[in-house]
């Protein structure tokens, strides 16, 4: 039988991002205006590198009041590679010793988006959101509300980064097996549940993180509005001393976010990790930062910050570059 690992890397493989074409109309020149002040307008293309020129002869009062159509002739326009343009974003990140890190970031207002490494990570308590959103699929599903119980845990498990309270929803979703099953509908491909009670040992990838945050911040979710509403409250009052990691990246207090820290026993070396959503300069991105082999904690949350927040500002230039352009 298929292994859990062996599906996962065979539906990682047939996960890509599909890209957006965009086309532009080539030179034009004005053949007339209507009264209305409508013109229109002749694609004419470029030869030889010569000027566009127009007739210096006024057009007939039966062109200016025509109703045709402009003539337009689409051309290509070279697409930007956002994975491109975020690897060389992330030149800028110093990655020290034996630590790696991975980023994928969305741009919600454009809808491109764009991943840097796709190894998978060790989730530590990123995992917590995954736990949730899956305890509140499961309710949907059986047409029922969280428990009291369910919510104190839940809230403890968010805000605080409680374990105890994690390991609870982790039975009560039915660990590995029942945060799999969600997975599946949730569209992720690259995440694997920990054994047993090794919640924090979920495996996934930075791609991936950011498609549980889609579920959970995006229009088209499996998840209810409520359940969504119910997420992203608690993601956005994470006690003070969490507050670090991708909301470096943001202004302000406008984040929501999750983190995850773990100390790996067997090499003495931190896990790192971040997802949520940020604005900055009035725009809104989903952030996930992925990272290990961090020699210390506080290391390691500088490498995700940074990496955050050139992650932002490359695509925030860029939307800056093409707005100018327009």
């Amino acid at each position: 039988m298929e292994s859990r690992r062996a599906r996962r890397s065979r539906r990682a493989r047939s996960s890509r991002r599909r890209p957006l074409l965009y086309t532009a109309l080539a030179t034009v020149a004005v053949l007339g205006v209507t009264a209305g002040g409508t013109a229109y307008v002749k694609a004419q293309a470029h030869s030889g590198g010569g000027a566009v020129s127009s007739s210096s002869a006024a057009p007939s009062a039966s062109a200016s009041e025509s109703t045709q159509e402009a003539s337009v002739e689409p051309v290509a326009v070279p697409e930007v590679d956002y994975d491109a343009l975020l690897a060389e974003a992330m030149k800028s990140v110093t990655v020290p010793g034996r630590a790696k890190v991975s980023v994928a970031v969305l741009d919600v207002e454009s809808g491109e988006s764009a991943t840097y490494g796709d190894a998978a990570f060790d989730t530590a308590s990123i995992v917590k959101v995954d736990i949730l959103a899956t305890l509140l699929l499961q309710a949907q599903d059986e047409g029922r509300h969280l428990t009291a119980t369910e919510k104190s845990d839940a809230t403890a498990m968010i805000e605080n980064s409680d374990n105890t309270s994690a390991s609870e929803l982790w039975r009560t979703i039915g660990k590995a097996k029942g945060l799999d099953a969600a997975n599946e509908r949730f569209g992720l491909t690259g995440t694997e549940g920990g054994d047993d009670m090794l919640w924090g040992l979920t495996q996934t990838t930075a791609a991936d993180q950011l498609t549980l945050l889609q579920q959970v911040f995006g229009d088209d979710s499996e998840l209810s509005e409520a359940s969504q509403s119910y997420i992203q409250g608690l993601m956005g009052q994470i006690a003070a001393d969490q507050h670090w990691g991708v909301s470096a990246a943001a202004d302000g207090s406008s984040w929501a976010l999750k983190n995850g820290w773990l100390a790996r026993s067997t090499t003495g070396l931190w896990d790192i990790n971040s997802i949520g959503r940020v604005t900055a300069d009035g725009r809104t991105y989903w952030v996930a930062v992925l990272s290990n082999g961090n020699a210390t904690q506080a290391k390691g949350i500088s490498l995700v910050e940074a990496a955050a927040k050139a992650a932002v500002s490359a695509f925030a230039d860029e939307s800056a570059s093409a707005e100018a352009t327009r």
